[in-house]
């Protein structure tokens, strides 16, 4: 399972998830199974729900009867847990972005480290693929993409240069797009402005933003009191969404106040300040660098929302 996939801030993630014996959790991102395999560890009577939309997780599956797999996207998790019969559940951990095994997967076209297919889809039962963007979207589409989920240096130019190339051939494989942005790259951040383009178009493909969105919101329906809420994000544009979810019980911040003029949120943040994986993890998994952890505690009954 570690070759496929360590598990980040694994013991934060399980001291925050605060788990009983006998609850009902989700790993709404099981991939390696890392995390699951932990929680699994503290329940008893309990059980885990582990969603992964990629099928190639599911060979990371123990046989243990308190573990039930959803081979989707997470942003059906209300769905599925009804089809399960299960109404509330205590804890949510979900480690976002993508796993060690993508990457390192060479024909799946998520890293720049490898030339392959530019396809970049986390469950390749879907039809959107990252070469299908490159080689479909506008101009303007492009610019906004590369500007909202990658947060490039000057997108617009990538955009116009990258219209320009698909006009006379299509560009289809990572050492094409490479090659086709290139020189507009500063050389001395390459490779990092080069993986900000890769996020930008992986995030488009695999409508990341939107799961995320959908997942946070729907928790306000399925939590039970103080139930944990535990995320990790890996880059700037999620980290403020789960922040912002956290403080205001939506993503945009907005705050909503009852009648005497208190915010009213439906969690509390149990970790004032964000937890950082320690030089020590990053020095025996790099991937983690970036990583940055959110706990939060559902507090507040919501009557708009559902009855308990």
């Amino acid at each position: 399972m570690e070759n496929y996939h360590t598990p980040a801030l694994l013991s934060e993630c399980i001291e925050g998830l605060d788990i009983r014996p006998d609850g009902i959790y989700v790993d709404a991102t099981f991939g390696g199974g890392g995390h699951s395999m932990a929680i699994l560890e503290k329940l008893t009577t309990g059980k885990l729900l582990a969603f992964d939309q990629d099928a190639d997780a599911a060979c990371n599956l123990p046989n243990d009867s308190r573990l039930i797999f959803v081979h989707h996207n997470f942003r059906y998790i209300r769905f599925f847990l009804r089809y399960h019969n299960i109404h509330r559940i205590d804890g949510l951990l979900a480690d976002l972005g993508v796993s060690s095994h993508h990457f390192d997967t060479e024909d799946r076209g998520f890293s720049i480290r490898h030339n392959a297919l530019l396809d970049m889809r986390m469950n390749v039962q879907q039809s959107l693929r990252a070469v299908d963007v490159v080689n479909q979207y506008s101009e303007d589409q492009l610019t906004r993409i590369f500007k909202l989920y990658g947060e490039v240096d000057r997108p617009w130019v990538l955009s116009k240069q990258i219209v320009k190339v698909r006009q006379q051939k299509n560009i289809e494989t990572t050492d094409d797009l490479i090659a086709v942005v290139e020189e507009f790259l500063p050389q001395r951040f390459r490779n990092k402005e080069l993986a900000k383009i890769f996020q930008a178009l992986r995030i488009e493909v695999n409508r990341e933003l939107e799961a995320l969105e959908e997942l946070l919101m729907q928790t306000k329906h399925i939590m039970n009191p103080h139930g944990r809420l535990v995320i990790i994000s890996y880059h700037s544009l999620e980290d403020r969404m789960v922040k912002n979810f956290i403080k205001f019980g939506n993503v945009e911040g907005m705050a909503e106040k009852d009648f005497f003029g208190n915010v009213v949120a439906p969690y509390e943040a149990v970790n004032r300040k964000v937890i950082v994986p320690s030089e020590e993890e990053i020095a025996r998994n790099p991937r983690v660098r970036s990583a940055k952890l959110r706990i939060a505690k559902r507090t507040v009954y919501d009557p708009t929302i559902e009855k308990y």
